[in-house]
């Protein structure tokens, strides 16, 4: 008697993005790099976006995610809620939070700022708001009136059509800005450079499903179609990352004080 022999689907990994851009520019930049990694694993990977920052942290804390582009802050919220493992970091560009003003602001320096309106991205993004406003604070001494714009485009946009005084975003960002938006800012002041944002994965996805992740990144031909999707994820010249040297040491940086928990009802522009 003949038995059919059946074979079972590897199992679906749910690929997750911090919302920096708007849900529509996140889906265009990620949803070819899912698909290469799902290719090149033999794994469907399935683009899960989050309407909000507020929903993306609570999806992170309950381990939502098998695979997420996440920001440095999160990654050690991660680790610690669900024991998340950095796979790939950017190598060579340097990360760091910016605040910029209109080119033809009269705000000179950071001591201008003190009182003024400043737009922050997503509240706990780390370079561009946690970090940003401890720095602010702390080092600076002053206080600044926050606005939060959801996204860096966003923060951006808002300083030169004058709603805000100043905007605070992160280098990578600003530099992929188009030319006449990123002609029209001015820096005047950075944080010091930290961990690029990571590639991670959940400890519960196979150690050989992980190797593969990172191994196809590390590999990337240059300029192949995965090579242009590192590009558009930031993560133009990947390296491997580790959690005890990279991120553990911004658990340092005592930056609870500044985080805020959004309600879930916030949404990112579509």
């Amino acid at each position: 008697m003949l038995t059919a022999q059946t074979t079972t689907a590897p199992p679906t990994l749910t690929m997750g993005v911090v919302p920096v851009f708007s849900t529509a520019e996140i889906h265009n930049r990620a949803q070819p790099f899912a698909a290469s990694l799902a290719k090149a694993c033999g794994q469907p990977v399935q683009l899960a976006l989050s309407r909000s920052a507020a929903e993306f942290e609570a999806q992170l804390k309950r381990g939502a995610f098998d695979i997420v582009f996440l920001n440095a802050h999160h990654m050690v919220v991660a680790h610690r809620a669900q024991g998340y493992l950095p796979l790939v970091r950017e190598g060579k560009q340097p990360f760091k939070g910016v605040l910029v003003v209109r080119d033809d602001s009269p705000i000179r320096s950071v001591a201008d700022l003190h009182g003024k309106r400043v737009a922050f991205p997503s509240p706990n993004a780390l370079a561009a708001s946690l970090y940003m406003r401890a720095l602010l604070e702390r080092e600076h001494k002053i206080w600044v009136k926050v606005q939060y714009a959801k996204t860096h485009s966003n923060s951006y946009r808002q300083v030169i059509v004058g709603e805000v005084d100043a905007a605070s975003g992160a280098n990578d960002t600003l530099d992929i800005e188009p030319r006449h938006i990123a002609e029209r800012l001015r820096v005047i002041v950075e944080t010091p450079q930290i961990a690029p944002d990571p590639l991670a994965a959940h400890p519960r996805v196979p150690t050989a499903v992980r190797h593969c992740i990172q191994q196809t990144l590390l590999k990337a031909p240059p300029n192949s179609p995965l090579q242009a999707q590192l590009d558009q994820a930031l993560i133009p010249n990947p390296v491997t990352a580790s959690y005890a040297r990279d991120y553990q040491p911004l658990e340092d940086l005592a930056l609870e004080s500044y985080v805020v928990h959004e309600p879930l009802t916030e949404r990112n522009p579509l």
